[in-house]
């Protein structure tokens, strides 16, 4: 869709993470001073930033560890069935004047492959802006970020301090890509990773790059344009085990070549359930395959960090 915005770039001269933009537009230069101006939707229930160092281990030590812990997380998620509840509003003020619905059951058919069965999709009635097979990649892939050891060295990561999110005490890093590659994407944004299953908890951010913008030149295609909002997710835990993500919220305004197009993104993951198959499923060490299902996420959860 042409949806998300801001042109970012990265400094590996200050070893640091930028975001560049005016402060009007709610921009935030991680891994400086100002660190503590992160958008209200990124802090919402959680308590004042701790810059110290962490005790007992390295900031590196941390990083491998949840990376280690993000590769059982995607494995165990891909046996799990759930559901995926997209709205995207286009909006005058408060008022939405176009939408985007969807909600999709993620199963597997008889022969054990993944399947997207759409259930609900009414009529697209956004008016300035289009879905793309990159907002639909966000939905399933970045906004449910992952950083793997895979990825790794892809990412400039950055230690931020600790946090506590809701009833969680976390470890905070600001993650950007070392370089942009053509054609590839990335996510750049903070992470908040539990400081008990090192697992990460909560994600803010933004795909990157936006696609047909560079400010070094004039935009002779504006509707090549595709802009990416800020989003948040939070993940929940799962069967006492997993950190799944359950919530994606985006409230942001796209700076088009034609106009500004203020967007609102809820995308809702719920009903997860184990997949049942002959495949075992490995999580730090020992074999879950025949733990007990996944309590439904329709109903609220007793831990994790949602909004309140």
């Amino acid at each position: 869709m042409s949806l998300m915005c801001f042109f970012v770039r990265f400094s590996s001269v200050l070893v640091v993470l930028l975001w560049l933009s005016s402060a009007s537009q709610g921009q935030f230069t991680i891994g400086s001073g100002n660190a503590q101006q992160v958008p209200e939707v990124a802090n919402e229930g959680a308590g004042p930033l701790d810059s110290s160092q962490p005790k007992g281990f390295t900031s590196q030590q941390i990083i491998d560890k949840f990376a280690a812990r993000e590769v059982e997380f995607k494995q165990a998620r891909d046996h799990y069935t759930w559901t995926q509840d997209v709205k995207i509003n286009e909006l005058d003020g408060d008022t939405a004047v176009g939408e985007f619905r969807e909600v999709t059951d993620i199963v597997y058919d008889d022969r054990g492959r993944r399947v997207e069965d759409v259930t609900f999709a009414p009529q697209n009635t956004l008016q300035r802006i289009s879905m793309t097979k990159e907002d639909l990649d966000d939905i399933r892939n970045k906004f449910p970020f992952s950083l793997t050891p895979e990825e790794l060295p892809k990412y400039q990561i950055l230690y931020v301090g600790q946090q506590k999110v809701d009833e969680l005490e976390t470890y905070v890093f600001d993650v950007a890509p070392k370089t942009i590659e053509k054609g590839q994407r990335y996510f750049q944004g903070r992470i908040w990773v539990d400081n008990t299953d090192l697992q990460i908890v909560k994600t803010y951010g933004k795909s990157v790059p936006d696609i047909g913008v560079d400010p070094t030149k004039k935009r002779k295609h504006p509707e090549q344009e595709n802009l990416f909002p800020k989003f948040v997710t939070y993940r929940e835990q799962i069967d006492g085990q997993y950190w799944f993500p359950t919530y994606t919220k985006a409230d942001d305004v796209l700076h088009f070549s034609n106009g500004d197009v203020h967007i609102r993104i809820i995308v809702k993951y719920s009903n997860y359930k184990k997949f049942g198959s002959d495949v075992k499923i490995l999580y730090g060490g020992s074999d879950i395959t025949n733990n007990k299902p996944a309590q439904d996420q329709s109903k609220p959860a007793n831990s994790g960090t949602t909004p309140k």
